[in-house]
């Protein structure tokens, strides 16, 4: 349930809802809005105790949260939730912009990405050091050396670390490099990652798995934010589904039904979505035009050379043109891309 304070409440009268809904046995979530503040009671017992929440001092009125995903419902937090780390902004008028190599493969082939994907308005560097992959014997990622790679990369460009922890034993080491954690599609559902992910005190990247409802990939979500950890970002990478044009079919409509749901900023990976680097500009342009508040995008300066991905990464020059087509878009919108500025500042 909600617990809606009067506006003007006082941090005495918050801390007391917060003790009594922890008397309760429930686990209260507070949420500071522009002119109000709201107490979500999580737990499985709640109706029975909506009358005497209501009872306490400050509060205006106590309502049932209907959605299955709690936390992230707009029921809870109908002010839309923005992502700040750096220059990357994800949400409200913001659209960030992750670029960057599947993989860390060496120091100069990410440092060249880095400035090359700044240099065309990115945000955010992405750059797998640890590479979940289908065939054991594929390339498995650098590990701790690709996190010092990235850690690198972003002393000499200021863009901040994006980057995948696939086991809750490499939360600490990944957390302790990167600025945003990912969580890849495999591991949607893996709940210890994604509470280990949560108490780290990063911003987490959660994908969609490839078989996963847009309704799961918000309950999935719902495991990080219970950890107090509201600075979560959803990501639609495709679904798998019998068409084989594609490496995946990307559903944009997922954008907009998750915006009319959660206050939490969706991201759209069309790489991964379409599995074909000549398809990317285009799908990256058609998720700015359905509202995404970002992209993560594959860059690398040969793909014909990388060790993993490189049929859907883009080259420096594709990638320049993609952000050049996407701002256009932005701009019809009033919108801002990437470290671009608005329309009418320019």
């Amino acid at each position: 349930m909600i617990v809606v304070m009067q506006k003007g409440a006082t941090e005495h009268e918050i801390n007391y809802v917060v003790e009594r809904v922890q008397s309760l046995g429930l686990r209260p979530h507070v949420i500071h809005g522009t002119e109000r503040t709201v107490i979500a009671a999580i737990g499985d017992k709640r109706d029975e105790h909506r009358a005497s929440l209501e009872s306490c001092p400050g509060v205006a009125e106590v309502i049932p949260i209907l959605a299955p995903y709690k936390v992230a419902s707009l029921e809870v937090k109908p002010e839309r939730t923005v992502v700040r780390v750096g220059p990357f902004i994800a949400g409200n008028s913001h659209i960030g912009v992750i670029a960057g190599p599947c993989s860390v493969e060496t120091e100069e082939q990410t440092l060249s990405t880095a400035r090359a994907v700044k240099a065309a308005g990115a945000t955010a560097l992405r750059g797998g050091a640890f590479k979940p992959r289908t065939s054991p014997y594929s390339f498995q990622g650098l590990k701790e050396e690709g996190l010092k790679i990235l850690a690198a990369a972003r002393e000499e460009t200021g863009l901040p670390i994006v980057t995948e922890v696939i086991t809750p034993a490499d939360v600490p080491v990944v957390a302790k490099y990167a600025d945003i954690l990912q969580i890849g599609a495999r591991n949607m559902q893996n709940y210890r990652l994604l509470e280990e992910a949560g108490c780290a005190g990063k911003p987490v990247l959660l994908k969609r798995g490839p078989a996963a409802t847009a309704e799961e990939l918000l309950l999935a979500a719902e495991y990080i934010l219970n950890t107090g950890n509201h600075n979560v970002i959803l990501c639609e990478r495709g679904i798998r589904t019998f068409e084989s044009h594609t490496r995946y079919t990307l559903s944009l409509a997922t954008v907009v039904w998750l915006h009319q749901r959660t206050h939490l900023p969706v991201i759209v990976d069309p790489s991964h979505g379409t599995g074909h680097s000549a398809l990317v500009p285009q799908m990256a342009a058609a998720a700015v035009a359905a509202g995404a508040d970002g992209l993560i995008i594959e860059v690398h300066p040969r793909p014909e050379m990388a060790l993993s991905d490189g049929f859907q990464s883009l080259t420096f020059e594709q990638f320049e043109t993609t952000m050049e087509l996407c701002r256009k878009v932005a701009e019809a919108l009033g919108r801002v891309l990437g470290a671009g500025v608005p329309a009418t500042c320019q």
